[in-house]
């Protein structure tokens, strides 16, 4: 069974940056991977997804703003966000849309002036 860890978040001001990262611990080359998010109250959210080929899309919300990228060699797949604002504060947490897998720890984004 493949084990995701997530690591990167923080704390950061409104209009900042992070860089998240999701380490599989084998292979992931072959599928769609993909960043979440789950705020408190709210429901775990899909924001972004890349292909095996590296074809990507993006919820509304993060467009233009976030860029998801994956290295195959080291199975691991990151999530450059930009110009965060403080609707972003959540836990991020990456997986395998086609068919999750057991979901890591994550990684918490805190944007606070």
């Amino acid at each position: 069974q493949v084990q995701l860890v997530e690591s990167g978040g923080g704390l950061v001001q409104p209009g900042g940056s992070l860089r998240l990262s999701c380490v599989a611990s084998g292979s992931i080359s072959w599928y769609f991977m993909g960043w979440y998010r789950q705020a408190p109250g709210k429901e775990r959210e899909l924001v972004a997804r890349i292909s095996s080929g590296g074809l990507t899309n993006y919820a509304a919300s993060v467009k233009g703003r976030f860029t998801i990228s994956r290295d195959h060699a080291k199975n691991t797949v990151y999530l450059q966000m930009n110009n965060l604002k403080p609707e972003d504060t959540a836990v991020y947490y990456c997986n395998r849309p086609s068919s999750l897998i057991t979901w890591g720890q994550g990684t918490q984004v805190t944007v606070s002036s």
